[in-house]
């Protein structure tokens, strides 16, 4: 199963492959962290990455509940202020879900998966 960075790493390499470009990784601000950020044209994509194996509980995405929505909002909102886009870049917060290992391995992009 992948995990932790090897997960991230996976996930970007994907979303590169789709024509994204990485601006940031593990960006951390106090009270949150984005795992991906990154570039589709002129929009900035905050990306949480989920990693589970077939199987388990739960589907990856529904594991970001309210408070970590939120967290997300906040440090996308911290970003843009940092790079001086918080009125003018649009942004969105896509999820990557990687299911199972290996061979089985399947990885899922939500674009848009929830708002600010």
């Amino acid at each position: 199963m992948l995990v932790g960075r090897e997960a991230e790493h996976a996930a970007c390499e994907f979303l590169q492959t789709q024509g994204l470009k990485l601006l940031e990784q593990n960006f951390r601000v106090r009270g949150g962290e984005i795992d991906l950020i990154m570039s589709d044209g002129a929009v900035v994509v905050f990306v949480e990455v989920r990693a589970r194996l077939h199987g388990s509980f739960m589907h990856p995405a529904e594991s970001i509940n309210a408070r970590k929505r939120q967290r997300l909002i906040n440090a996308g909102t911290r970003y843009l202020q940092r790079t001086g886009g918080l009125h003018t870049t649009r942004a969105r917060f896509d999820v990557i879900c990687i299911l199972g290992a290996g061979a089985e391995r399947k990885l899922e992009w939500i674009k848009g998966a929830f708002g600010a």
